[in-house]
């Protein structure tokens, strides 16, 4: 079953590719930055951070000197910074032990940090040719349906089964042709959700899940541990042209990123007020700016908003707490796309919103 695929998908992704900046040449750096970018976001959404990102790190070497705060600006709006974290400490690695290179070797490139099983197979596969399996999600749910594999996608063991089972087929003269058309086969037609192309599909012909109408029961997915909810207020501080943030512990959610000031809870008008009165400013005037919701891989913040115009700065206020030009804000200073809805009250674009109005 698993040999009979190889052809017609490396046929069918040889005839018709998207075109992707990070496929227009075996660039291993480029193919390792837009493999964790494409970590749980649309190709679509990564292309202007893609291209952006590369511009201003065109090399390794960029990367491991690159300051953190402009580092984060770059990665802003894509989440799950840890993983562009982890990207500068493999960078430092590679220039200090390989020469600013990514090693063409499995299992030395595994050994970076954030390089999982998945991401090693990638590079080694497209950029170095090396016939070694990339198991993501879509393949998963490829590899699920052609089968009829009730195996749970969650379980490590079941992604190891599948890992092993397209090693033995690797073909050594298009590895990572073979990888790529899995992927792209399960990004744009062996859709998620109940809603597959099987009329598109090149491996129809073998599909077990679709000759038994059983597409839509695959693949097996044991059910996420349910999200905690946190609900917190949201203060927009403005002294004319200027807003105030303050930069989040080194730790834990959003470590090191730019904020408006926040709490706890959901706090009335009067309580908001006094909250900015205690910090050394003057209110004048408070709108309440509605709900927001951001979603996180564990807890789900419930965010309410006000607008707090202050008078001009003359008491001595917070320390973790400046206030900046919005504009300096939004060429500066990483804020997570979590304040997004309050950053547009004041035309402040971040992340994806910037990169949408540019293109």
């Amino acid at each position: 079953m698993t040999e009979e695929i190889v052809r017609p998908l490396v046929e069918w992704y040889r005839r018709g590719h998207r075109k992707l900046p990070w496929r227009e040449q075996k660039n291993p750096y480029y193919i390792w930055v837009s493999e964790i970018m494409l970590q749980q976001t649309r190709v679509e959404a990564v292309r202007p951070y893609f291209e952006r990102f590369t511009g201003a790190l065109p090399q390794v070497e960029d990367l491991a000197d690159c300051p953190e705060e402009k580092l984060l600006k770059l990665w802003e709006g894509l989440g799950y910074y840890n993983r562009v974290r982890n990207m500068q400490k493999a960078a430092v690695i590679l220039k200090e032990t390989y020469g600013g290179h990514l090693p063409a070797d499995y299992e030395q490139l595994k050994s970076l940090p954030g390089i999982g099983s998945y991401t090693a197979g990638a590079i080694a596969s497209i950029a170095f040719d090396l016939p070694v399996p990339a198991v993501d999600g879509n393949v998963l749910r490829v590899m699920a349906r052609i089968r009829e594999d009730d195996g749970d996608i969650m379980k490590q063991s079941v992604r190891r089964r599948v890992e092993e089972d397209l090693a033995v087929v690797m073909p050594e003269d298009a590895p990572g042709d073979l990888n790529q058309a899995l992927m792209e086969l399960g990004a744009t037609v062996c859709l998620p959700n109940g809603a597959p192309r099987c009329g598109e599909c090149p491996l129809a012909f073998c599909c077990r899940a679709r000759a038994d109408g059983r597409v839509e029961e695959f693949p097996v997915k044991s059910r996420a541990k349910a999200r905690r909810t946190e609900k917190r207020t949201v203060l927009v501080i403005r002294d004319g042209e200027r807003v105030a943030i303050r930069k989040r512990p080194k730790k834990g959610l959003l470590a090191g990123l730019y904020e408006f000031p926040n709490w706890s809870g959901h706090l009335s008008r009067e309580e908001s007020l006094a909250r900015v009165e205690k910090s050394g400013l003057v209110p004048l005037r408070i709108t309440p700016l509605g709900e927001s919701k951001h979603i996180f891989s564990h807890v789900e913040w419930q965010m309410i908003g006000y607008l707090i115009q202050v008078a001009s700065l003359e008491a001595e206020q917070e320390k973790d707490q400046m206030f900046v030009e919005i504009k300096t804000a939004e060429e500066k200073y990483p804020v997570p796309a979590a304040f997004g809805a309050y950053a547009r009250e004041l035309q402040l674009r971040l992340g994806q919103d910037k990169y949408k109005d540019e293109h």
